[in-house]
């Protein structure tokens, strides 16, 4: 099982604790030498203010955030944990990730989703019924201009005419791109554009909210994953692919997701009040995993 492991950069109640170069610097140096294997951060880039009083939170814009995390490291991986592809242009996603991966030595995991928060979509100016298709586009965009040259594309919101994209990303041939959620539209996608598949814990209640499927216990996530082994097996997929999910609860013990087939899990240090109580926190947490 490997670790990715939260950086509270949504925490803008403390921002001289958590949201400053030197804190981002500090809090993944502290989490590659604790041996976690990524650090990752959320994407909300214009999230309105009933959703923020109804628990939602701010984020960092992400490939920033990780690109101060990158120069204070050398090994540990970079995760958007989601990156919400539908939100940007598409080529100017695809400059902004492979220049964190090219700048970062090849250590990007890219974690997209259609998103969920409509009124983040009509803030952005995205037409939030057509998500899907954005997001499908997106990813097929990212791969062509990350691998080939002179790329044309008559896109849905965009005309590209003889593009080639330099730097390319470092990692080969492009960096590893995770989709987001639970429905049967995400695991599909999954298999056909990605080389891994990120689902979460859903509630029924929360479902409604986050536009996807329910997800609440070991045996729901079992199907899936099931669902997701048969399609890759229909399509004829074969190779390495990774899983990544968050514990149903903290206790729960980690080799119950791996005997499962999942082989990353997202995990975070709750509640610190300080930057070096949330060091202190992830180093309790790596004991607690056993890793390092």
């Amino acid at each position: 099982m490997r670790y990715s492991l939260g950086l509270p950069v949504e925490r803008v109640d403390r921002p001289d604790e958590f949201v400053t170069a030197d804190a981002v610097a500090e809090m993944a140096a502290a989490a590659e030498r604790l041996g976690f294997d990524a650090v990752f951060v959320t994407d909300h880039p214009a999230p309105d203010d009933r959703w923020l009083a109804g628990g939602g939170h701010h984020a960092l814009e992400p490939t920033v955030a990780l690109a101060f995390a990158a120069a204070a490291t050398r090994t540990i991986r970079l995760h958007t944990h989601v990156y919400v592809l539908p939100y940007r242009n598409p080529l100017l996603a695809a400059k902004a990730v492979a220049s964190l991966d090219a700048l970062a030595g090849g250590r990007v995991i890219l974690g997209v989703a259609a998103g969920y928060l409509r009124p983040e979509f009509g803030a952005l100016g995205v037409d939030f019924d057509e998500r899907n298709e954005l997001c499908d586009e997106g990813i097929e965009v990212l791969r062509r201009v990350w691998t080939t040259d002179h790329l044309s594309w008559p896109g849905r919101r965009f005309r590209a005419r003889s593009v080639t994209m330099r730097p390319r990303p470092r990692s080969a041939p492009h960096p590893p791109i995770w989709i987001g959620g639970n429905s049967e539209r995400a695991i599909r996608r999954a298999v056909r554009l990605g080389q891994g598949w990120s689902p979460f814990p859903n509630p029924p209640g929360q479902a409604t909210a986050t536009k996807t499927a329910a997800i609440t216990d070991l045996d729901q996530l079992a199907e899936r994953l099931e669902r997701l082994h048969r399609l890759r097996a229909e399509a004829g997929v074969h190779g390495p692919f990774d899983v990544c999910f968050s514990r149903f609860a903290e206790h729960d013990d980690p080799e119950r997701y791996e005997a499962l087939g999942v082989t990353w899990l997202t995990v975070g240090v709750p509640d610190a009040r300080s930057r070096a109580e949330w060091i202190d926190g992830a180093a309790a947490l790596a004991a607690r995993l056993g890793i390092g």
